[in-house]
């Protein structure tokens, strides 16, 4: 897409499609007669879908978006998002897990924002802030921090995405801070006695004050997604929660869309749903090309004239 963007086309994201997962043969042709890829390194959804739509991605304040798409009031303070992980300790390094929304009750969550704020706040001229199942640490003044989100750093050593520099020394202190007070916490007591990771450091990344509010224009949004959400909501571009089908969308656009699906049960039967209905769209001429940004990585780019490309039936990324 190029600007102004293309109003026929969708950006649709879902979850990961590798290894076989997409059991329906006829989509996997589909989907191999377009342009499939995968990407070398992982990356934070907005910056995927502003890639897809030619848009810089925003230097700083990502946080700060993100709770704006939460809440839907643009934030006043310095804001970094405080991702809680799980620092595996191993033979010679630490490797950081991400923990999934799916992974962590709101009530674990609860309670280590809470501990963190009566521990370590106190007099401090910074604080601890839970928002549904997102966490925040606001500061009177900016403290460094990591540029991307903890899911891009999962299963990795953390070092590497640490920021450098001015202030590296400070964001190291904090984080020592925190895992020394959730260490023996009550919560991780019956997490680890459940078999469960524990919650034992926060990632902070996305430090920044949000964005003055602009007017951009930008292709419809239907996501719950609250990154994507804040950043549409600071270009005064329309936003609404997922309507429940690609055809809802449809019906609710008349110029295109970016559509991040939100499922009940997140399975293969509900993506291919999904693909079904964007393949109907393309060959019934109501959309010209679907960008498929897939959670594991993988890409997929499909035009209504790829489906003369009857000779390319297989891609190996979708076996």
């Amino acid at each position: 897409m190029t600007q102004p963007y293309d109003k026929s086309a969708a950006v649709i994201v879902l979850p990961g499609i590798s290894g076989g997962r997409l059991q329906d043969a006829s989509l996997r042709s589909w989907l191999s007669r377009g342009s499939v890829s995968k990407r070398a390194q992982p990356a934070e959804l907005l910056q995927r879908i502003l890639g897809v739509l030619q848009l810089p991605y925003p230097e700083s304040g990502l946080a700060a978006l993100r709770m704006w798409g939460q809440t839907g009031d643009r934030p006043n303070v310095w804001i970094a998002a405080a991702d809680p992980v799980y620092l595996e300790p191993r033979l010679d390094h630490l490797c950081l897990h991400a923990l999934s929304d799916l992974s962590i009750p709101p009530g674990d969550l609860r309670g280590v924002f809470d501990h963190l704020q009566g521990t370590l706040a106190g007099d401090a001229d910074y604080g601890f802030a839970r928002i549904g199942k997102c966490g925040y640490l606001r500061s009177g003044e900016p403290i460094a921090s990591a540029s991307v989100p903890a899911y891009v750093v999962d299963g990795q050593p953390p070092n590497d995405f640490m920021p450098s520099g001015e202030g590296a020394a400070e964001y190291r202190n904090l984080l020592s801070e925190v895992e020394m007070a959730l260490h023996e916490h009550e919560v991780n007591i019956y997490r680890e006695a459940a078999g469960q990771a524990p919650i034992n450091s926060l990632w902070f990344w996305g430090g920044g004050l949000a964005p003055d509010p602009v007017v951009e224009p930008l292709p419809p949004l239907f996501s719950g997604e609250p990154m994507s959400k804040g950043y549409w909501r600071s270009k005064s571009a329309e936003v609404a929660d997922w309507p429940g089908s690609i055809e809802r969308c449809l019906e609710n656009s008349a110029a295109g869309f970016v559509a991040v699906p939100e499922f009940v049960v997140e399975n293969v039967e509900s993506v291919q749903q999904c693909l079904q209905e964007l393949r109907g769209a393309l060959s019934a001429r109501r959309l010209s090309e679907v960008v498929l940004l897939f959670r594991d990585g993988v890409e997929a780019r499909v035009r209504r004239g790829h489906s003369l490309r009857f000779w390319r039936r297989r891609s190996p990324l979708l076996d």
